[in-house]
């Protein structure tokens, strides 16, 4: 920070005009343990003389911001953190390093420690001690960490936080910040108005029609100053940019006191909520909700009913008017895969957006809907910034590219979400609605589709997916995700089967999943690995009778009817490397049929899910079959924790389709 040019003393005097006491300062004063010339700021200047008496003292020029501070005053109190006072010229000196902690700071560093780190390391013994009085607190500043204006960093270390000092880039800087939080500590006093807060209100207002206008990297500048300040409204703002620009994390959230008016509550309060679960601190169940700020009862009553909808994955997000017409209508896409068909939808609808209050800049509560959140990706959040929202206008932000690639192709990729167990499948139904599935395919044909299950954040969908009690030990049903490709057919997809393919006991559900009255298809590829060869299997049926069939491993292939030469697995991998193999007969299926699969809607878990019936058939009279069964205890009690001797996600988990069992029918490809 340059110091050339800033008045010290404007700055300091108007620093002493605004001053009124804390409420700590005012109960003080009104019982008389203080006065009001106690509590005064300032001090006279130091004269030249003095300031060069303490550089000969010191052997040092002081840095630009420092001494210019002094000689506009000589010394400063600063009642609002644990450094209490900063001495004058003659009472500053060499802090020496008395609690030796340099060789503590040096111990920590190796070859892959930071310039910065080296520096901290040797602040101790080179730093300047500005402070005389403090709360176990040191203001210390470093001439071995310089900026190319000759300024010193000042770093804040209080000796009782046990946390790293806290760096600032120069003398002034840490002033300022000192400042803006003297501000901050009164912002809530009724009587604390002056030219400085009237400026940071007015920068906040100027943010909010900023942002609603589309420019929200202007707005947010605004609001980070004010928030420093204190000013109201202003964190609560910021906050709901940072979410839609950067992500719902996982933990605490604090809007400030927006949380506290009504009008605010279906937008601010879901994504707090959703912040909650996503923590995986088991005990924050057990503990009534916090908002951050004092409300009324309702809002508490409010907020805890959407704390349990957004826990159970049962919340969603109604506004109203046009935009909760559009909403509706973006959840029916999203909710059987059509994810960019959604957002599409959210995005025109955007302009009609209208904020219930003041403090509102944008549809927070898409974010927490169990279907429309994940729809509302980083990138899809910064191009509903910048669209013009509340009756705005502006100009047209870029579009966002669509998530979903074209067809089937995209399964060949190895990412670490995708068929973690090395094994998928999927069966396809022409002519029917996802909602028809369970009567064709699933276990229990009256239960209809489930909620997809509620999951940890940095937990993948399979990680969660929990299989039926009460399997046959030669039994393979299937937990599919199910909904509706963009040609209309409707589908079921295992991203995680545990059996390594078809054996000698597999029965196609393709012809049950034909009776709907169209074509069905069902898709089972698994990697090979080591010295076991991959398996593609492919089964088609029509109105309830399988058609044709083949199942491929290596290079062996077992057919059953006549497959169109489109399909014939000889033809469609003729010179075709080993590399290349999933992804040609991918496309060979894709283009027969014009099958897809929505990768988003998928990844992030959004569909509902339907337990099928086996994908084996019942052992006949005479045929064997073995099976193994693994008990896995948790070392730890309680959930399955990562990195403490349970497995993390993406791994297996014990419980998955009993208690730890993993069963393979004799025959069955190992």
């Amino acid at each position: 920070m340059d110091d050339n040019g800033f008045d010290w003393g404007t700055f300091l005097r108007r620093w002493q005009d605004e001053w009124v006491p804390s409420e700590d300062e005012a109960m003080e004063l009104a019982e008389g343990e203080t006065t009001l010339a106690d509590l005064a700021l300032a001090a006279p200047p130091a004269s030249e003389g003095e300031v060069a008496d303490a550089e000969r003292r010191l052997g040092t020029r002081l840095p630009p911001s420092y001494r210019g501070f002094l000689l506009a005053s000589n010394g400063w109190a600063l009642r609002d953190d644990s450094i209490y006072q900063l001495g004058a010229a003659h009472e500053i000196g060499w802090f020496g390093d008395p609690f030796s902690m340099t060789p503590m700071y040096r111990e920590s560093l190796d070859e892959r420690a930071t310039e910065q780190q080296v520096l901290l390391a040797g602040m101790w013994e080179r730093a300047l001690q500005l402070e005389t009085d403090s709360d176990m607190s040191y203001a210390l500043l470093d001439p071995g960490d310089t900026d190319e204006d000759g300024e010193w960093a000042l770093y804040v270390y209080k000796g009782w936080s046990g946390e790293y000092p806290t760096r600032y880039p120069s003398f002034r800087a840490y002033m300022q910040r000192r400042y803006e939080s003297f501000h901050a500590e009164r912002a809530q006093l009724p009587e604390f108005v002056n030219d400085t807060t009237r400026a940071r209100d007015a920068d906040v207002a100027r943010a909010r029609e900023d942002a609603l206008s589309g420019r929200w990297e202007a707005a947010r500048e605004l609001l980070a100053l004010a928030q420093r300040y204190g000013r109201p409204g202003a964190w609560g703002m910021l906050r709901q940019l940072d979410v839609l620009s950067q992500g719902v994390g996982n933990g605490g959230m604090y809007a400030g006191e927006l949380v506290a008016d009504p009008r605010c509550t279906d937008e601010l309060v879901p994504v707090m909520a959703l912040a909650r679960v996503r923590d995986s601190r088991s005990h924050l169940d057990d503990h009534r909700f916090p908002l951050g700020v004092e409300t009324d009862d309702g809002i508490q009553a409010a907020a805890d009913g959407i704390l349990a909808r957004v826990r159970d994955g049962s919340y969603r997000y109604a506004p109203d008017g046009d935009f909760g017409r559009a909403v509706a209508e973006a959840r029916e896409a999203a909710r059987w895969g059509d994810t960019d068909g959604a957002w599409r939808v959210l995005r025109a609808a955007l302009p009609s957006w209208s904020p219930p209050a003041p403090g509102l800049l944008a549809p927070l509560g898409l974010l927490a809907d169990p279907v429309l959140g994940p729809v509302v990706t980083r990138e899809r959040g910064r191009e509903l910034l910048v669209t013009p929202r509340a009756g705005r206008t502006g100009t047209t932000p870029e579009r966002v590219p669509d998530l979903d690639p074209p067809g089937l192709s995209w399964l060949a990729e190895f990412q670490r979400w995708n068929a973690p167990f090395g094994s998928y499948r999927c069966l396809w139904a022409e002519g029917v609605e996802p909602e028809a599935l369970p009567g064709l395919v699933g276990q229990d044909a009256d239960a209809g589709l489930t909620a997809p299950p509620v999951r940890p954040a940095g937990w993948f969908p399979h990680d969660v997916r929990q299989r039926r009690d009460g399997e046959e030990p030669w039994e393979d049903r299937a937990v599919v995700a199910v909904g509706r490709t963009g040609s209309g057919w409707a589908f079921g997809f295992d991203p995680a089967a545990r059996t390594r393919g078809p054996g000698s006991l597999f029965a196609s559900p393709a012809a049950d999943a034909s009776r709907g009255g169209g074509r069905a298809v069902v898709l089972w590829i698994c990697r090979g690995r080591d010295d076991t060869p991959g398996v593609f299997h492919l089964s088609v049926a029509e109105r309830g009778e399988e058609l044709y069939a083949y199942t491929l491993r290596g290079t062996d292939v077992e057919r059953s009817g006549e497959v169109p030469a489109a399909l014939d697995p000889e033809r469609v991998l003729s010179g075709v490397g080993d590399a290349d193999r999933e992804r040609r007969l991918l496309d060979a299926v894709e283009g027969e049929f014009g099958l897809s699969l929505p990768r988003h809607a998928l990844a992030e878990g959004i569909l509902p899910e339907l337990s099928t019936r086996s994908w084996n058939r019942a052992p006949r009279e005479g045929e064997a079959f073995a099976y193994v069964t693994v008990t896995v205890s948790p070392r730890w009690p309680g959930p399955p924790r990562p990195g403490l001797g349970s497995p993390g996600p993406g791994q297996p988990r014990p419980g998955r389709g009993g208690p730890g069992r993993f069963r393979r029918p004799r025959g069955s490809p190992a």
